[in-house]
């Protein structure tokens, strides 16, 4: 059994932890856009790039956990840029919830999990 943690420099967490095969990376999110659209892309960056330094890649998804703030207003522009980023022949399981997010200006937060390469 091995574990591996990747960015540790933030006293609260690890940024991804590599246990066993399975790459877990934190939630993240992103302030700097101001819609749903460019939050979804700029976190799904930030996925791709952990993915990326933990070996891996979206295509070895297994889990993703999405959190929208309005789940009414939000859910059919995150979905969007969801479609166009996610690989088509490797979706993983996916659940989306409403959630009151740690800032006021986050609309959308995403944790996955990933199988290494």
């Amino acid at each position: 059994m091995t574990t591996a943690r990747i960015g540790t420099d933030d006293p609260r967490m690890s940024r991804i932890v590599v246990h066993n095969g399975v790459v877990y990376i934190s939630g993240q999110t992103d302030a700097t856009a101001a819609d749903i659209a460019g939050q979804t892309t700029n976190v799904l960056a930030k996925v791709d790039d952990l993915l990326s330094r933990a070996g891996t890649s979206k295509s070895n998804l297994l889990t993703a956990s999405i959190w929208l703030k309005d789940i009414n207003r939000d859910f059919l522009g995150m979905n969007g840029v969801w479609n166009e980023w996610v690989d088509p022949g490797n979706k993983p399981v996916r659940a989306t919830v409403e959630a009151a997010l740690a800032r006021p200006q986050l609309l959308v937060e995403v944790q996955v999990t990933a199988a290494t390469e």
